[in-house]
Parts: structure tokens; sequence; C-alpha cells
């Protein structure tokens, strides 16, 4: 028999889109898709299990199914629908412990693949220039997702030294776009005016979310030869793009604002619902972060698709265009600097000398 695979957080798009990918692989038998929430989505041929992991019911659900592979992915930084932000954190931490407790219990389980982000590293003035898997953050995160992610690790790690028999990858993701991507700073770019920090440019990393799936799934397969599947790996595209890049990529103007300002612009947004502008995100939005991508290439045989400028492109693409788009400002200056030449205001006119040389006093 094939492989049984159990995806949990698969109402969101993400978990839809890995659910009916994982289906065409030979080697898998059978899917199980389970969520607390109905999607709205088709799954397929996948079996749909309603459950909720922050209760026991889940270890029933791993014990009846028989799966071997277990891909976490309800992981997340945002609410599904109406939910707050006290359920997001309830789902990551606790039903992180309740699907680990279940996983330990059964015999049957081989392999674990649990999403995470490079949010643990946190985002601080003092932080490295480029973090490794192995790079310990200058400060922990003190809330939010990035806590909740902090604290998943920790209860993943504690589970491999309990299960050694058992391969377990940690993917920690760098920020995910792409046309129906679901994120905090997705939310954040879709604004019509990006409130930025004063005085900061920060830098910044994407993965595309076709390079999600397709990292996911290898990460649930065994490993090819000369690979290893089993260990942290930061996952991201290559290169980076300044935030002052990606407005101007966008089409939309920002509004700087001193630190103090920025954090009351956050709150006001969230009071509006109009993006989870967390102060995670303003540390992110004022320092950056950068991550080494060597082990995902060498050690996990994983070589993203899409650069960061790629997929920001693909992310702007399917925005539409903002209130500035790059191709009408661009014409815009043309249009003024061919006015300027022929009003005698160009370059070659402002350079021209002041002061009369020979040749022309003559004339």
């Amino acid at each position: 028999m094939g492989k049984v695979v159990l995806v949990t957080g698969v109402a969101r798009q993400l978990g839809g889109r890995f659910v009916r990918r994982i289906q065409r692989d030979p080697e898998v038998d059978r899917v199980v898709a389970v969520d607390a929430v109905r999607p709205e989505h088709h799954l397929g041929g996948a079996e749909f299990i309603q459950a909720d992991i922050r209760q026991p019911t889940i270890a029933r659900v791993l014990a009846e199914t028989g799966a071997d592979t277990v891909v976490h992915l309800d992981v997340t930084g945002t609410a599904l629908g109406s939910g707050s932000r006290a359920t997001v954190k309830e789902t990551n931490v606790i039903g992180t412990m309740q699907l680990l407790g279940a996983c330990q219990k059964s015999p049957k389980v081989q392999r674990l693949v649990v999403k995470s982000s490079t949010n643990v590293y946190g985002s601080a003035s003092r932080d490295p220039a480029v973090f490794t898997e192995s790079t310990p953050a200058k400060s922990l995160p003190s809330g939010g997702f990035a806590k909740d992610a902090c604290e998943v690790e920790g209860y993943v790690r504690g589970f491999a030294r309990r299960r050694p028999d058992v391969a377990v990858s940690v993917l920690r993701f760098a920020n995910i776009l792409g046309p129906t991507a679901e994120t905090p700073l997705a939310a954040y770019f879709s604004l019509p005016v990006l409130p930025t920090v004063f005085g900061y440019d920060p830098r910044l990393q994407f993965v595309h979310e076709d390079d999600v799936i397709d990292v996911l799934r290898i990460a649930s397969h065994e490993p090819r030869r000369g690979t290893l599947n089993s260990g942290t790996f930061n996952i991201a595209g290559d290169g980076v793009l300044l935030l002052s890049q990606c407005s101007r990529r966008l089409g939309r103007p920002t509004v700087p604002l001193l630190l103090p300002a920025v954090t009351w612009a956050g709150s006001l947004v969230r009071t509006l619902g109009m993006t989870d502008f967390s102060p995670e995100q303003i540390r992110l939005l004022t320092h950056g972060r950068v991550v080494a991508t060597d082990q995902m290439r060498e050690t996990l045989g994983f070589v993203p698709k899409y650069t960061t400028a790629e997929a920001f492109a693909d992310f702007a693409r399917s925005r539409g265009p903002g209130l500035l788009p790059p191709q009408a400002v661009a014409g815009a200056v043309d249009r003024v600097a061919a006015l300027a030449v022929r009003g005698g205001g160009g370059p070659a006119a402002s350079a021209a000398p002041t002061s009369h040389s020979p040749t022309q006093s003559a004339n």
C-alpha cells in the first residue's frame, strides 16, 4: 500500500492546494484532510474529516486513519473568517500540542512535516545581516505569531527527542506571497497607501506560494539520494527587496511616520479590520530580516522556481495597479523631461556656461 498522508489546516487556500497536489503523487494512496471548518474550496479525492486539532479527538482521527505521514499546516498568523487572535493562538499552540501527543501515541507515524516561519528569528536593530538555521535570535519574540512559532518549534523538538524513529522536518518559511496569499504582509501590501517607519528601508525576503507547495511535497516523501529531509530549514527565494522597491513596484505611495505614529496607525487598521498590523510586523517593517538558504538547497535538495523579486512581481500583478502605477509614473517623468528639453530647460541647457568664451564674445 502507498502512503497515507494526514494534512491539517485544509480550510485555508494553501492547505487546500497542498491536498490537491499531494494526491497526484504515485507514492500516495490516501489523503486525509482535517480542519475545524469545512473548506469552501474543493479537495479533489481527499477524505475530509471535520475535527478541531485543539481537542483530544485528533488522536482518534490519527489512529483510525492509520496515517504514516502528518503535514501540519495549521500554524498561521491570521484568523480564518471571523476568528479572533485568541483562537489563532490556541490553534497554533494548543492544537500543535494535541497533534504531537496523538503522533507520539501512534506507532504508524513515520514522518512529520511542520510549517513554521522565519518570524522565530525576530527583527531587531542588532540582528546579523543573514540568519542561518542555527543563529539564535537577539531577542525572543514577546508576542503574536512569532511567539506562537517559537513555542510550536519547542514542542516539535521535544517530540523529536521522544520519537527518534520519526523523521521530523520543520520548514521556516519567509513571507509567503502569491495571487492567493493569506498572510499579514500580503494584507499590508494590499492597502492603498503603505505606512512606513520614518528613516528605515528594511530588506525583505519572500517565497512564492507555488514553491511552498513544492517544498512541502518534497519534505513529505523519502529523501532523494544525497539529501536529508529531516531537520530545520529556512525556505525563501533568492535575493532581497527593499520596502521602498516593493512600494514602487506595487504603485502604492508610502506615508513615512515616526515609530509611535506607526504603532498608532497599526492599532487603527487593526480596529478597522483592514489588516493585522501587529507589533511584530512593525518590527519587520523597521529592521527587516534576511535568512540563508544553503541548507534548503544542499541538504533538503530544493531549489525555488521564483526569486524574491519574481514572487513579489506575481503578487503585484494579482493586486492590479495601485494609485501610482510604475508605468504611468515613468511615462509622466518622460513627458516632463521632453517638455523641459523642448523649452530649453533640459540638462544640456542647464549645463551651458554662464560666462562668455572668447568665441562667443567675438560673435
